[in-house]
């Protein structure tokens, strides 16, 4: 009994020790909070508030190009973004051989990638007006952010480095310089929208989102751009030769022509913009 007696009285001390160890006392001095005086009722510290950060307003501008205002012959703007990837030939051989013109926005990383596309607009002049849409597929918004995952330019040397640098792009591939620009995502926030005016450039928005970024089905698409009515300016892709979607984009410009419908690029007619995209 006694053993156990000593035994328990040793373990009792050690403990002691170990937390005796642990109080504020060993805590750094700055760490130590000092006792209120039992007379004074403790004042809590005024805390100022954080300062408000104002939220980033992105916009995604409308496009409206001049009506033809004739039954039955609507006059239509077909937009392409050739953003990565290859070329989609369903989409390119139906423009072709139907003779249908239309508006392609390109990057610099996909003029790259298709040398042999780049030679098939050379040829066709009468049908297709290339546009610029940025060296690295980079959202024009000059202050950062995620839109759909994609990390934007972040500043107005960046957003102009974007614009400037496709542009370099299109014309060391032989192409006109651009007149046009759009933006990867087609978002933008309005700061950006003005310097980019600034460098000369209408921004090319839409009325009609074709494709879902060439992501919905070809069903869907094909009765999207079918939908198209008198002035409208659609928007799909030309660079995802392996998605639904192509399928549907091709269906649907043949629906078109044979309801009568008037292609034309936007360099053709008078347009309107949203947010001063084309003042």
């Amino acid at each position: 009994m006694n053993r156990i007696l000593l035994a328990s009285a040793f373990l009792l001390v050690s403990i002691s020790a170990v937390f005796a160890d642990e109080t504020p006392s060993a805590l750094p001095a700055s760490a130590v909070v000092s006792p209120v005086p039992a007379a004074v009722s403790p004042v809590p510290a005024a805390v100022s508030p954080a300062p408000k950060v104002p939220a980033l307003k992105l916009v995604e501008p409308h496009l409206h190009i001049a009506r033809s205002n004739i039954a039955g012959h609507a006059r239509i703007a077909l937009t392409f973004d050739a953003c990565m990837g290859q070329a989609d030939e369903r989409i390119l051989s139906t423009l072709v051989r139907e003779r249908i013109p239309a508006t392609i926005f390109v990057t610099a990383r996909w003029l790259k990638r298709n040398p042999a596309t780049v030679a098939v607009f050379l040829q066709n002049p009468d049908l297709f007006e290339l546009e610029n849409h940025g060296q690295n597929h980079i959202p024009a918004v000059d202050t950062p952010a995620l839109i759909y995952g994609i990390a934007s330019a972040g500043s107005p040397q960046a957003v102009r480095q974007e614009v400037e640098g496709g542009a370099a792009a299109m014309v060391a591939a032989g192409l006109p310089a651009p007149h046009w620009f759009r933006g990867s995502t087609a978002k933008y926030d309005l700061s950006a929208i003005g310097e980019i005016r600034a460098m000369g450039y209408r921004i090319a928005g839409y009325s009609v989102n074709g494709d879902g970024g060439s992501l919905l089905g070809a069903g869907i698409t094909e009765k999207r751009i079918a939908s198209a009515k008198d002035g409208d300016v659609v928007i799909s892709h030309i660079n995802q030769p392996t998605h639904a979607a192509g399928e549907g984009v091709a269906k649907a410009l043949v629906d078109l022509k044979a309801k009568g419908t008037q292609f034309v690029r936007l360099g053709a007619v008078e347009d309107t913009g949203d947010d001063k995209t084309t003042e």
